[in-house]
């Protein structure tokens, strides 16, 4: 019987889908996704992409050359794609694969297949930790993506001790994100924290003033109040998952990065506060997805 849901991504057909490119952060990403497909009776789908390729008879000396070069190109991805099966089967021998090997984009591919996924998985490098090193296919998917995307990466990916940890921004934007991280949560056996940092401010100001002068009390007994809003209704869906809650005055980013030294999954929202579709991720998945050392779990919100 086919499984309805008020999302494609919750659907019983929505695959994992993982992108490959051979990297050793893409057979983590690969391997961590065979898991979690396995574990949620889910297929796996591998995606490589070459970009274009030329095709054709050559008519010339310089076509040949450029047509064996394009055939090797061929023939490498046709290995990638491979190599990734093998090892997917090897991670969880018994989840079912599928492998696309396409010459478009790589970040359009991604995009356009996270809009029936249950997930998009991609690998981070250990020593990415700028923009430049993580590169524009992963910050196009992670930015643009529809559903979840989560980012492989820190030194042991498949922790299978520790909570789950979610930022906790209080915009609705960030809502789709509390949901993923209770179903993870619940998924997992572990403790939900939820980390909310009432201040993006990494220094001592606020609106021009010291904002240690400020009565923060006053500030932390609201905004406690909001975090239990936010969380409320999701307690009553997930009655199984135990939430610790943390309320910081600032510093989330680097909150949530201490956090991943133990958690199994990190969950962050695709913006923050008042953020723009068009924009790429807010600053805190920005950041968390160049230095945490667990899975992060991007959410979009839809």
């Amino acid at each position: 019987m086919t499984q309805h849901s008020e999302t494609p991504h919750r659907d019983a057909a929505a695959a994992v889908v993982v992108g490959a490119d051979g990297s050793p952060g893409s057979i983590a990403a690969v391997r961590w996704a065979a898991r979690t497909a396995a574990d949620r009776g889910r297929t796996l789908h591998i995606v490589h992409c070459t970009g274009p390729i030329a095709q054709g008879t050559p008519r010339s000396a310089y076509d040949a050359f450029i047509f064996a070069t394009m055939q090797d190109l061929q023939h490498a991805a046709e290995k990638v794609i491979a190599t990734a099966d093998c090892d997917a089967r090897e991670a969880a021998p018994e989840v079912t694969v599928t492998t696309e090997l396409t010459h478009a984009n790589p970040a359009r591919a991604l995009i356009a297949a996270s809009a029936q996924a249950n997930l998009v998985v991609l690998g981070a490098e250990a020593w990415a930790g700028s923009l430049a090193h993580l590169g524009s296919t992963l910050l196009a998917v992670a930015s643009h993506a529809h559903g979840a995307v989560v980012v492989v990466r820190g030194p042991d990916p498949n922790r299978l001790t520790g909570p789950v940890v979610v930022g906790v921004d209080g915009s609705s934007v960030g809502e789709p994100a509390i949901g993923a991280a209770f179903a993870e949560a619940s998924l997992r056996g572990a403790e939900l924290v939820a980390v909310h940092a009432w201040s993006d401010l990494s220094r001592g100001e606020f609106g021009g003033s010291s904002y240690l002068s400020l009565p923060l009390a006053d500030f932390e007994t609201a905004e406690a109040a909001l975090l239990a809003e936010r969380l409320a209704g999701w307690s009553e869906q997930f009655p199984d998952v135990t939430v610790r809650r943390e309320v910081e005055v600032f510093g989330a980013r680097e909150r949530l990065a201490e956090w991943s030294k133990t958690a199994q999954l990190v969950v962050v929202g695709s913006r923050g506060r008042g953020g723009f579709r068009g924009l790429l991720l807010g600053s805190t998945s920005n950041w968390l997805v160049q230095h945490a050392e667990c899975p992060v779990m991007v959410v979009h919100h839809d």
